[in-house]
């Protein structure tokens, strides 16, 4: 028997945590939908937090019809709003009010200007939404996980977080910033038991890239043209295998690519 616990040579299983309260942000559409169905086939208790209310509901419905058992909190909220996120803790019942995990992963991209042609009001939606709203949810729930010296922060990042590319500037910015804030994070809560986490995907297929080109879903679809990409189930996997490691075990970072990719732009494109 190993020191925690493990057989060695054994079967390693996920440690649960079922019960445990997840609050998990842009949580109506893509990765943050894919990680509410994971989390609650874990068992743990959900705040989903993201702006349409309508998708909230039909999530939370679906959710119930699979696992009725499911407990389950949402909160129409857009986390531009940031005095708003910073009250959304105490503001939560009490079934739901100390968040063990924290899935940081409303975020977006808009348009594809050049670093000289930037649109300043998208820049600034950006900034706000994939930045400033980290900050602030990190700041509000990492204080009561302190309080009880347990808890995981995650945030969904992007290859864009380790590479800037042409015609990406302001995300590949934001996402930078969102790498630095997990790895000062990691220093902050070194001598605690929190644990945080960056996960990096690369070519995801979800609504991301028909934000970007502004509803075009003809640009959208040629993004991931002559690849098989990821999906949001994908990427919910790597969430949930970070979420579920024993407590001695800090998994500070998984970067997923699809196949046939190998960077933020290198994408060898074959026909499917």
């Amino acid at each position: 028997m190993s020191s925690n616990g493990q057989t060695n040579g054994a079967i390693y299983r996920p440690y649960s945590i079922r019960d445990k309260v997840a609050l998990i942000t842009g949580a109506s559409a893509g990765i943050g939908e894919a990680c509410a169905w994971r989390f609650a086939d874990a068992g743990c208790r959900l705040v989903l937090v993201a702006r349409r209310t309508q998708r909230l509901a039909a999530l939370k419905g679906a959710i119930l019809a699979h696992y009725p058992d499911a407990r389950i909190h949402c909160v129409t909220l857009d986390v531009r709003k940031t005095k708003a996120l910073t009250k959304l803790p105490g503001s939560l019942p009490k079934e739901f009010a100390d968040i063990d995990i924290l899935v940081n992963n409303a975020g977006l991209a808009l348009g594809v200007d050049a670093t000289d042609e930037a649109d300043l009001s998208n820049a600034q939606q950006m900034l706000e939404t994939n930045v400033l709203a980290v900050v602030a949810l990190t700041k509000v729930v990492s204080a009561g996980m302190k309080k009880r010296n347990s808890g995981h922060i995650i945030n969904i990042s992007s290859v864009a977080a380790h590479e800037s590319y042409a015609r990406g500037g302001v995300y590949c910015a934001t996402k930078h910033a969102v790498d630095a804030l997990t790895t000062a994070a990691l220093h902050d809560f070194v001598d605690t038991d929190i644990r945080v986490t960056a996960i990096s995907p690369g070519a995801v297929q979800t609504e991301f890239s028909i934000v970007r080109f502004g509803g075009d879903t003809k640009k959208a679809d040629d993004v991931y043209a002559g690849i098989d990409p990821l999906t949001a189930a994908d990427i919910a996997d790597n969430v949930l295998y970070a979420a579920t490691r024993p407590p001695h075990v800090q998994v500070t970072e998984i970067t997923t690519f699809a196949t046939y990719q190998c960077s933020a732009k290198g994408l060898a494109r074959v026909k499917l």
